[in-house]
């Protein structure tokens, strides 16, 4: 055409252009494009159109904006398909300002974008952490109709995330439901994350069941998410189902997929098994610095010291860049081995970053190692205090050195090194390390440091729990007379004495101590109170302790009020247990959910159903959150004074209220049936307890046989016998005597006996109840013989017991063998046992 002398116009020149296009020829489009514009021929917008597409198409943004910007120049008016391409490219291309620009022209031209578009500028918006502008692109949607997509969706969802706005990423999803938007995997998974942030355990479990009965389930990032979630919830076990279905499913492992595997593992405490994960984690490249932190903890909380040295010494080889909580760690292992060449070596390994050297403390931890305490003009913050602590450790750890032993000194009459060293008294006390703590006291002593109350406090505790109680009174004879007027030693003193074993010489230390004037705090009170009253004894020194804390109006917390009720509770002083709470409700203390289930039991115990009840609705009312614990108490006393109905209702109202009944209540509920005879009841409540996934003990079933006994249905019961035995349930003389007793009150005397041998049979011995209902069936239907018999035989190995002891005595009169029942007797009252004179032979018999 060129060679024939004829001019290409618009139209051969647009459609060389196309065809370039079209072809994918993209450097030859271009050049041809620029020839064009030299001929002084202008392209048609759907030409540029044409080209923008296809350069698109390629990821050739750099092009798309060359040429969009030479169209503009030349005065093409873009329509709205020039408008989306170009805005897309500008995006992708990372030119955002210059992309919002153009959006804003699109919508004064008077074109109405795409859901792409604002795609695109949310998601660009959303990762630039432009929230406000990203938010506004979405409203200006919704506004118009315009219905988000998927990739919307989810990159708003992931904005929602990193904000913490759940709130709104929870309406989203509800959006999401009304516009008919159906999530795919990577929506799920952000809800899933969501979800394990607000706490909604059960929601995120769903949600990754959902995605995997729609068959969505082939990402291996929603996998660790969920994985991730279980961990929050400290359920390693189903964290590491999340990873077994995981491999299960073929989905490759990734760098991340490894770390999440190592974490479910150190949280589990599974050494080995974390030590693969570690190494499979290496083979993808350096581990990171969580991971050798995580690793390295727990070495140290599995006390495994060589191997946590080892780790280190190889993350060091491996040239892993420490944080300054990893290199604390490191440190604290190394401190507490005396490893001071270790530990010299590392600071030198370390110190050639400045960015290290800057860090507080490192800092410290440096000038304390070389005794450059000079420079230390203000108080320790937190890491400083770290970092006096371990040097501290390093220098205890090789005391017998007198070059250390000198520098240990040395700090510890410094302020700071003072300071940290009374610190470390209580911690090493609390942590049972006599030897150090005791050294490091006594070497304070020596060298006339000052030493603080709450250490002497924490010595004197220490060597109560060593029972050596002549240590703890010495301390606390140098202290005692001196100007301290700590509360905390003479608090220390009533721990050592109960902590021995003396809680009378506890008592009348308290008793000596509050004469001279010393006031103890609501911790001592309930301390001693609860260990007067345990075992029954010392109760009234207990309730002198209780008055006298009132008469002086001792400012006593909730714990401390409970723990006084209680104490009474089990002194059986319930009247005084009530006075307690009532004056607890007087000084306006507030009582918690312990109280309310003490005042139950208090109230229940003295069969006052209604005040127990009084006592559970104002619980209620009162807006404190009822346990499984208070529940089932007030079921307790509902089912001991007969009102099965009102136990009923209130074990189901328990349920309602989301609380999921444990074996303890099902079993109080099952003992309430039982004390009915409502067997029925009984067995439809071990379906349930059974559905619930709570498995049935001996205490369920010796409920289930009483209640099968109770209404004569002895079968049902001996069948409840056979399948515990068969389910491996543990078997006690108790599930057989119920048996025994009821066909023996029945008259069924061969029945009892077949049972009791049944009780040998399986491997048991009978008891001395067992003993007992077999005489007295045996006593009650005039079986004179059979009674002797079975007392000579079965009964000879128990002690002195007066119930089988008289009955033997009744037996032998009625066979007429008065020198056996006078020799019976005769034992008796050297033994110190009274007869039992209301006891008759065949009583039973006369009464029918």
């Amino acid at each position: 055409m060129l060679e024939a002398g004829c001019e290409p116009d618009e139209v051969a020149c647009g459609t060389m252009l196309c065809s370039y296009a079209r072809w994918g020829r993209h450097k030859a489009m271009l050049s041809f494009y620029s020839a064009v514009l030299e001929r002084g021929i202008m392209p048609s917008a759907a030409v540029f159109n044409f080209m923008l597409s296809s350069l698109q198409k390629r990821a050739l943004h750099g092009d798309v904006v060359y040429v969009w910007r030479t169209m503009l120049d030349k005065g093409v008016t873009p329509n709205h398909f020039t408008y989306t391409v170009v805005i897309s490219s500008l995006v992708k291309g990372g030119m955002a300002e210059e992309a919002l620009k153009t959006f804003n022209e699109m919508i004064s031209a008077g074109f109405v974008p795409e859901e792409s578009t604002y795609s695109l500028l949310i998601n660009r918006s959303s990762k630039n952490g432009d929230v406000n502008k990203a938010l506004n692109f979405y409203e200006d949607m919704k506004f118009l109709g315009i219905v988000p997509s998927n990739f919307t969706c989810a990159s708003l969802l992931a904005l929602y995330y990193r904000t913490a706005d759940y709130s709104k990423a929870c309406s989203l999803f509800t959006e999401m439901e009304r516009y008919g938007v159906i999530a795919d995997e990577v929506i799920y998974g952000l809800m899933i994350r969501i979800y394990g942030k607000l706490g909604l355990y059960e929601d995120a479990q769903k949600t990754f069941l959902e995605i995997e009965r729609l068959g969505k389930l082939s990402d291996e990032k929603t996998y660790t998410t969920m994985a991730q979630v279980h961990l929050s919830f400290r359920n390693f076990e189903k964290a590491l189902d999340v990873m077994e279905k995981m491999k299960s499913n073929n989905v490759s492992y990734t760098r991340f997929s490894y770390i999440v595997l190592l974490k479910c593992y150190i949280v589990k405490g599974d050494l080995a098994s974390a030590e693969v994960a570690f190494e499979a984690l290496s083979k993808t490249g350096i581990p990171d610095v969580l991971s050798c932190k995580d690793m390295l903890n727990l070495y140290i909380r599995l006390g495994l010291s060589e191997r946590a040295k080892t780790f280190i010494a190889q993350i060091r080889k491996d040239r892993i860049e420490f944080d300054e909580e990893l290199f604390m760690t490191a440190v604290k292992v190394y401190c507490k081995g005396g490893m001071v060449r270790e530990v010299e070596q590392l600071i030198e390994e370390l110190s050639a970053s400045e960015t290290f050297l800057s860090v507080p403390f490192v800092q410290i931890f440096f000038m304390a190692m070389n005794g450059q305490y000079d420079k230390w003009f203000e108080p320790l913050d937190p890491s400083g205090f770290v970092a006096v602590e371990l040097i501290l450790t390093l220098f205890l750890a090789i005391q017998n050195e007198k070059k250390m032993k000198e520098k240990l000194v040395f700090l510890l009459k410094t302020k700071n090194g003072e300071s940290v060293a009374n610190k470390m008294i209580s911690k090493f006390s609390k942590e049972g390390d006599m030897l150090t703590a005791e050294y490091l006291y006594e070497l304070m002593i020596v060298i006339g440091c000052e030493i603080e109350a709450a250490a002497k406090a924490s010595m004197i505790i220490l060597y109560g729990k060593q029972k050596n109680l002549k240590q703890a009174r010495k301390v606390f004879a140098d202290v005692e007379g001196s100007a301290t007027n700590e509360n905390v030693i003479y608090s220390s003193m009533i721990d050592a004495y109960i902590a021995c074993g003396k809680e009378e010489e506890a008592y009348l230390f308290y008793k000596e101590q509050t004469m001279k004037g010393h006031k103890f705090g609501p911790v001592s009170i309930s301390v001693l109170v609860k260990a007067l009253t345990s075992y029954g004894k010392y109760c009234k020194e207990a309730a002198e302790v209780i008055h006298n804390s009132f008469n002086e109006n001792l400012e006593l917390d909730t714990v401390a009020y409970n723990t006084c009720i209680k104490a009474m509770l089990e002194a059986g002083k319930l009247r005084f247990a009530v006075s307690i709470y009532e004056r607890m409700l007087s000084l306006n203390i507030s009582p918690s959910i312990q109280t309310y289930n003490t005042m139950i039991s208090v109230y229940g115990r003295g069969r006052n159903l209604d005040k127990a009840v009084e006592i559970f609705n104002t619980a209620q009312r009162t807006g404190v959150a009822l346990d499984e614990k208070t529940y089932t108490n007030m079921i307790c006393h509902y089912g001991k004074a007969g009102n099965v109905h009102e136990a009923s209702a209130l074990f189901s109202k328990m349920q309602e209220e989301g609380i999921k009944p444990g074996q303890m209540s099902y079993n109080i509920m099952m003992n309430v049936y039982a004390g009915s005879g409502l067997h029925h009841e009984a067995e439809q409540l071990l379906l349930s307890m059974r559905k619930d996934g709570c498995s049935p003990d001996s205490r369920t079933y010796l409920a289930i046989i009483r209640a099968c006994t109770e209404k004569s249905r002895y079968s049902e019961a001996e069948e409840k016998i056979t399948l515990m035995h068969k389910e491996g349930i543990s078997l006690s003389c108790a599930h057989f005597n119920l048996l025994i007793s009821a066909f023996a009150k029945a008259g069924l005397i061969g029945e009892a006996d077949r049972i009791y041998r049944k009780i040998i049979s399986t491997g048991l011995r009978p008891d001395v109840e067992s003993k007992r209902i077999m005489l007295r069936g045996y006593l009650d239907f005039g079986y004179v013989e059979e009674g002797i018999c079975f007392f000579v035989k079965e009964c000879s190995t128990v002690g002195p017991d007066r119930f089988i002891l008289s009955a033997a005595v009744c037996f032998y009169r009625s066979a007429g063998d008065e020198l056996e029942a006078d020799e019976i007797l005769n034992s008796m009252k050297k033994l110190g046992v009274a007869f039992l004179n209301n006891l008759e032979v065949g009583s039973k018999i006369k009464i029918t």
